[in-house]
């Protein structure tokens, strides 16, 4: 009964056309009233403590430094020098994309914000050069989807507050995952290059390579410097946001000479924004989050999961398939929030990593903001490159089947998350 309350209402809502963060507090509502312990006093004091949590810091800090690499050069300069690396060979402008959309990702973590970044940089360029402009979006749109993956991820930041996992070693669990996301999205596109028309080979020039890495050395800098400032424990992941921002800040204005001082209030106020809608969709789902195991939910999930428990692979299976089925419906923070509660102690109980579990987990969704009809990287693609949605979702399909057997593949064999993860931890 418990469980149909929670689903009735939440669902209830959100076919309403209610907002999913009011969904949320709507459905915290409706589980005190069906367990009888409506208090507007204890909902108001955990919406507040929802949001009351150091690691949460990140989340603005990161939004900024995306918005502050941006506007200060660094994302055009790390398109330009995978463009001089690897531009001459034929389908060079889709490497680019995928190399700039891996760089991106790790100094902002951002999907949405990496995304439009690169379509906005690559987009015209491959429209020049020829390429077929839905395939060439939908590609971009699947590089845009491994910022959640690699760290600085704002989603492990959240997930990590959620299920109370350590966001360091989330982190540090991604790195190889999202290579290796990469790698799938460039064979693919290996074999789609093949019928690019305006794609032909060129000729490799060392020259300018050198010159672009001599102008982009800071941009690509920032990673190793946040990726390595965590691991060797100089700094925590919040430490790490403050850190990328500075660093942006300052390359942008000192180095560069790009950043103009007057755009600071505009760019801070684009990322509170960004941030405020994250955080308050946090503080709302950790409302329910607390009603979920008040009411014993896990307990009730377990249960109806137990036929699975005897076998972890297929138990990650069925989980697998359950959030790609959620996530076509949902954006990828809701669907985190609100499965997040709910799953983790039927992880627990049947002995899987809870830091493997985070990153299948968020590669899941990552993978579920390119799935129509929500989609949510597909509409900034299509958007941004002026292209009709449905087109677009055509180009997808085969980057998005490409994602979604290397995530099958990583359920099969765990050991190709876990033991890489030790190595950069």
């Amino acid at each position: 009964m418990t469980i149909s309350v929670f689903l009735f209402s939440l669902l209830g809502a959100m076919m309403l056309g209610t907002p999913i963060a009011f969904a949320l507090l709507v459905c915290g509502v409706a589980l005190m009233i069906h367990l009888n312990s409506f208090d507007t006093q204890i909902l108001a004091q955990n919406l507040l403590e929802g949001v009351n949590n150091y690691p949460l810091m990140a989340v603005p800090f990161f939004m900024l430094a995306g918005e502050l690499m941006n506007a200060g050069g660094l994302s055009r300069r790390i398109v330009a020098v995978a463009e001089a690396l690897v531009g001459h060979v034929r389908g060079g402008l889709g490497y680019v994309a995928i190399i700039a959309c891996v760089v991106v990702a790790s100094i902002s973590g951002s999907a949405v914000a990496d995304t439009a970044a690169v379509a906005a940089l690559l987009i015209p360029m491959m429209r020049a050069a020829g390429y077929d402009v839905p395939r060439a979006s939908g590609l971009i749109a699947a590089g845009g989807i491994i910022a959640p993956v690699v760290p600085p991820s704002i989603a492990f930041v959240v997930f990590g507050v959620a299920a109370q996992v350590s966001i360091t070693k989330l982190f540090m669990a991604g790195i190889f995952p999202g290579l290796m996301m990469a790698g799938a999205l460039a064979f693919t596109w290996w074999l789609c290059a093949k019928k690019e028309p305006g794609a032909a080979a060129g000729r490799f020039d060392a020259r300018k390579l050198a010159a672009r890495l001599a102008d982009g050395i800071w941009a690509l800098a920032l990673p190793g410097v946040i990726i390595g400032g965590m691991k060797f424990g100089i700094f925590t992941p919040t430490e790490a946001a403050v850190v990328a921002v500075v660093y942006a800040l300052v390359v942008g204005r000192f180095v560069h000479g790009e950043l103009k001082f007057e755009r600071l209030p505009e760019l801070m106020l684009s990322a509170a924004k960004t941030s405020s809608t994250v955080m308050f969709l946090v503080a709302c789902a950790l409302v329910s989050a607390w009603l979920i195991t008040i009411a014993d939910i896990p307990a009730q999930a377990s249960a109806l999961l137990e036929p699975f428990m005897g076998n972890k692979i297929l138990l990650m299976f069925v989980i697998m398939i359950l959030v790609i089925v959620v996530g076509t419906a949902l954006d990828l923070m809701p669907t985190v929030l609100i499965l997040t509660p709910i799953l983790m102690p039927v992880i627990t109980k049947a002995g899987i990593d809870p830091v493997y579990f985070g990153v299948m987990f968020i590669m899941n969704n990552a993978i579920g903001l390119l799935t129509p009809p929500v989609g949510t990287v597909l509409n900034v693609v299509a958007g941004v490159a002026k292209t009709r949605l449905d087109a677009v979702i055509k180009g997808v399909w085969p980057f998005l089947l490409a994602q979604m057997l290397l995530l099958f593949l990583f359920v099969l064999f765990p050991q190709l998350v876990m033991v890489p993860a030790s190595w950069f931890r």
